[in-house]
């Protein structure tokens, strides 16, 4: 029994579609999403993947059929009928791509806008951009080029409402985290669940890009200006933070974490860095000269990674180690 065409298409373009719509809910390619903005770009991506599934099984499936459908019968010489073209045809295969990057345009408009991405950060003129570190050259800058910086996360009235505001710096090759309410300095990110943060960031000599791909948000870390990056955390763990941009020779080094904690365990931390850096501690947090140390007491510290009891180190001889 030979089925109809028009149900046979009918048939494959359901199980296109079923398939297309499964994959692009379960492609499994994305990080956890740990913050709350991130089902926004989580939801964007898939619309993508349903869409370039669709299109790549009728691509194949198109070719496939051709190559087994047109295919050369054994003994025939002669060649195919000439071909001068399709109008309607060419205008479908220009049609559904423009109709599919309109979609997706507006929809990542929409998205990108949602996140606060279009929208000016109040409050923050040059005269606060000349405190921060590197803002050099925002100080030589003419009043009539100021502007107010841009962020990703929250839009103007959002922002005003944030909970915890954290300065990040960018440098050749390094992130420097500032918690300007407490007074703490750090190299990795430290943030709570489910509070509002809210990153000033900068840079002291290029430009850099913060990254965080389970936030699914990134932001350029520019020189003389300040962007800004609002998310809410929402699930525990410890993330990479990754410069983006190509900084220099050694970019790909440029790598911290963030650590996203109970608000609990974020204020014990806050605790004990304020207590590591008071000045009654102060002897934990100033490195200690070398040259006042002897070897045994310089090297103890390494004794166990290189394999030698410390014990050892103090029957090393003077002329053991000179030049």
């Amino acid at each position: 029994m030979k089925i109809p065409s028009n149900i046979s298409t009918l048939i494959a373009g359901i199980v296109l579609t079923l398939v297309s719509l499964w994959y692009g809910q379960n492609h499994g390619l994305l990080p956890v999403a740990a913050s709350e903005e991130a089902s926004l770009v989580d939801g964007l991506f898939n619309l993508m993947m349903t869409i370039s599934t669709g299109l790549f099984l009728i691509v194949q499936g198109v070719i496939i059929y051709c190559v087994i459908r047109f295919r050369r019968r054994p003994g025939d010489m002669t060649d195919g009928p000439p071909t001068h073209g399709n109008v309607p045809l060419e205008i479908l295969w220009t049609a559904i791509p423009a109709i599919i990057v309109l979609v997706i345009g507006v929809y990542s408009f929409e998205v990108y806008n949602a996140m606060g991405g279009l929208d000016p950060m109040a409050g923050h003129g040059m005269q606060a951009m000349k405190k921060m570190p590197g803002s050099a050259l925002a100080a030589t800058l003419d009043s009539d080029t100021q502007q107010n910086a841009l962020g990703i996360g929250a839009s103007p009235e959002e922002s005003s409402v944030a909970q915890i505001q954290i300065n990040v710096t960018g440098l050749q090759f390094a992130w420097i985290f500032s918690y300007p309410d407490s007074g703490v300095t750090s190299g990795e990110l430290h943030v709570p669940i489910g509070r509002q943060v809210k990153l000033n960031i900068s840079a002291n000599d290029v430009i850099h890009s913060f990254w965080v791909p389970e936030f699914r948000l990134k932001q350029d870390a520019i020189p003389g200006s300040e962007t800004q990056l609002q998310f809410t955390p929402k699930v525990a763990g410890t993330y990479s933070v990754i410069c983006a941009e190509l900084c220099g020779s050694y970019h790909g080094s440029m790598k911290t974490q963030v650590i996203v904690e109970t608000p609990e365990e974020f204020n014990a931390w806050i605790q004990s860095q304020q207590e590591v850096a008071s000045f009654d501690n102060l002897d934990r947090a100033v490195a200690v000269n070398p040259a006042e140390m002897s070897t045994a007491k310089f090297l103890a510290p390494y004794a166990a990674q290189m394999g030698i009891n410390s014990n050892t180190l103090k029957q090393i001889h003077p002329s053991h180690h000179e030049i």
